[in-house]
């Protein structure tokens, strides 16, 4: 497994997401959330990855539960990542990352981030209450997720110190935080978490002739006009993984990964996936490979 490390943080190039546990939309069933989900988290850890991440609006709490059951005899293995949705009062920042922890069973958060930019309120009236969470120790580092990079700088000056962070939508297909926030990041050692890496499954290329079944067929990405957009970078993907006894997925993350100050968390629906996932991180493409990979992926 690789790592990145900042701010006196070590994480792991592939982590783990899990807004499929208990979440119904995915379609996994019940099974997935009682047993598949607790062992994917068991494999995780023993592959390596430290980085599991979670939200409070996954599942409403759900997968919060699920992930502090699976973590319970092994939490000093876990750099634990829960959000905050952003609805309601700063004030209630400090009841609800309590209320996280309670669902995790832990006395001590990671990192602590806020879900989505408030439509109602500034930086400055929440990140100062963030700040005493890390103060209080019940919160290690203070992220954001879903933040442009100039909201991400707006966060840090109203935190009065560094904001570890930035969790965002990021994947061949999805490349417009390699416009500035990623050189940023890697200028200021700060991390960029890219969710949804896999483009919810696009890059895998099981879906170039039908979409999923589940909610994910109803984006333009998998309508038959997205599919075929992305015809010859998943051609591409597919030579390449083949050249390297590799998936299209593995060589996926790859990009992704070989970017410094760049992890990504893509999310498993069996432990052979987790597996599949953090297999990734041993798959080295060479410059050309990579350009060839970025020159067929819309910019955005």
């Amino acid at each position: 497994m690789k790592f990145v490390e900042a701010s006196g943080t070590r994480v792991s190039s592939i982590g783990l997401g899990t807004w499929q546990f208990g979440s119904m939309e995915w379609g996994y069933g019940s099974r997935y959330a009682s047993e598949d989900a607790k062992a994917i988290v068991h494999r995780a850890l023993e592959l390596g990855v430290n980085l599991v991440d979670t939200a409070e609006i996954y599942g409403q709490g759900r997968s919060e539960r699920i992930v502090g059951e699976a973590i319970r005899d092994r939490r000093e293995r876990v750099f634990l990542a829960t959000k905050i949705f952003p609805i309601g009062l700063p004030l209630q920042v400090g009841s609800r990352a309590r209320s996280s922890a309670r669902r995790l069973g832990v006395d001590h958060i990671a990192l602590y981030q806020q879900h989505w930019p408030s439509p109602l309120f500034p930086a400055g009236a929440t990140m100062p209450r963030m700040k005493r969470l890390v103060e209080s120790g019940l919160v290690g580092h203070i992220g954001v997720s879903n933040f442009s990079l100039k909201q991400w700088q707006d966060a840090e000056r109203a935190l009065g110190g560094p904001v570890l962070s930035n969790q965002v939508l990021f994947s061949l297909v999805h490349r417009e935080p390699d416009h500035d926030m990623v050189p940023w990041a890697q200028r200021e050692g700060r991390i960029v978490i890219a969710y949804s890496p896999l483009g919810q499954g696009l890059l895998s290329g099981k879906y170039q002739e039908a979409p999923p079944r589940n909610f994910r067929r109803f984006r333009s990405n998998f309508r038959a006009a997205g599919r075929a957009r992305a015809g010859p970078l998943v051609e591409a993907l597919r030579e390449i993984a083949l050249k390297r006894g590799a998936t299209p997925a593995q060589v996926a993350l790859a990009w992704l990964i070989r970017k410094p100050n760049v992890v990504a968390i893509p999310g498993a629906s069996s432990v052979k996936q987790v597996e599949e996932n953090v297999a990734a991180a041993d798959v080295e493409l060479t410059d050309d490979e990579a350009e060839r990979l970025s020159s067929l992926a819309p910019v955005g």
